[in-house]
């Protein structure tokens, strides 16, 4: 037995180590190196940058090529294995496929062990040093300093945050002003914003339309504004300005840390001042709307990162049975299959984020729904597949 577990484990890593190579280069073609091989065209950069764009890359990309490759992997293997008739003759001997698999599936659990690690700390951290690696060769712009759905700490007596960033122009855009002592002071929400920069003074013009405008400054009533214009003062760029990466470019920890520092912020722009009980309930009431707008992008990208990390083990369910069903040696059709179940488990992903501005819906539990599909669905099809034999 020890010996069958053994050849069986060997035919897959060998095939493991091919397709998450080919993933991995087709991947890193079509994600970012294009950004690189542009410069290094154009005689920006050398190759040494290159090779260091690459590797801060790998990590990143290996997240997604790993299950793919385990997929791909089960699929090729216990397909020739049941081709070549070496499944009825295990089956003979009186071994069953449970236990004929069981080393299989103990590879898929630590290659879920690895992608939690890659997930949640690796590739976040390298994804952010290969940003700051292209800032530093002049391929971003300033305005990228002004990340999505992340508040900005960095300019002096103020504290910025956007829904969305798309050039100069922005979205849901909320601008907290400070007094000397750090504590928030004015209020400002806008349905768009502009941005303009004046470098040569080191100066940032926000210019806001279509928002409110909130006064809490001491001996005043707090009160709302209504606008259709509005520019804010200009804000000046500190000499060392921090790139705050995005939500997709934070490890587990950082959004973690960043889930904290928004809702501590919106604890601290709650009701204030003498209000009557109606009043106070409908403020508590906006707070807890915008609370939850704020914070679902990032609970989904937290649970994104977790779920993410179950994938090598849905795969690997799926893919055992599916492979000795299919009954072929032909690598074109077990890429064509592991192609198809690929799509199948990201389109929940893509629904989850395109629905991340609907905190009614749970967009967060969406991603969970993939791998307990592909667990169960997989587990039935090995269950089905043992006794068949």
């Amino acid at each position: 037995m020890k010996t069958l577990h053994w050849y069986l484990l060997r035919q897959v890593l060998a095939t493991l180590g091919m397709t998450v190579l080919v993933f991995t280069f087709i991947l890193l073609l079509g994600e970012a190196l294009k950004e690189i091989v542009a410069l290094l065209v154009n005689g920006q950069v050398g190759f040494g940058l290159v090779g260091q764009a690459t590797a801060l890359l790998i990590p990143f990309v290996l997240v997604f090529a790993l299950p793919m490759g385990l997929l791909t992997a089960m699929l090729l293997v216990m397909g020739r294995f049941s081709a070549d008739q070496e499944l009825t003759a295990a089956r003979a001997c009186g071994v069953s496929l449970v236990t004929l698999v069981s080393p299989l599936v103990a590879l898929a659990i630590g290659c879920a062990g690895l992608c939690a690690w890659i997930n949640l700390q690796l590739a976040p951290e390298c994804r952010s040093a290969y940003k700051k690696l292209l800032y530093q060769v002049g391929t971003s712009q300033i305005n990228q300093w002004l990340a999505e759905r992340v508040f900005i700490k960095d300019f002096p007596g103020y504290i910025l945050y956007a829904g969305k960033v798309e050039g100069t122009r922005m979205e849901d855009v909320r601008v907290y002003q400070l007094d000397a002592e750090g504590r928030k002071k004015n209020y400002l929400w806008a349905s768009q914003a502009r941005v303009d920069f004046d470098l040569t003074n080191r100066l940032v013009t926000l210019t806001l339309f279509e928002g409110r405008e909130l006064l809490t400054e001491s001996g005043l009533e707090p009160a709302w504004h209504t606008f259709g214009e509005l520019q804010v003062p200009p804000l000046s760029i500190p000499s060392e300005f921090s790139e705050k990466p995005r939500l997709s470019n934070m490890s587990f920890r950082q959004l973690r840390a960043e889930l904290r520092d928004i809702e501590t912020t919106l604890r601290g722009a709650g009701p204030s001042g003498r209000k009557t009980p109606e009043e106070l309930r409908q403020r508590l009431r906006e707070v807890s709307v915008a609370s939850d707008v704020l914070t679902e992008p990032i609970r989904v990208q937290m649970h994104r990162q977790v779920s993410f990390s179950f994938a090598c083990i849905g795969f690997a369910l799926v893919g055992i049975p599916l492979g000795i069903r299919a009954h072929r040696r032909e690598t074109s059709v077990g890429f064509a299959i592991a192609l198809v179940l690929v799509l199948v488990y990201y389109s929940f992903f893509i629904l989850a984020q395109s629905l991340e501005s609907r905190p009614d819906l749970y967009p967060h539990l969406i991603v969970w729904i993939p791998n307990l599909l592909f667990q169960g669905i997989g587990a039935w099809l090995l269950w089905r597949a043992n006794r068949s034999g």
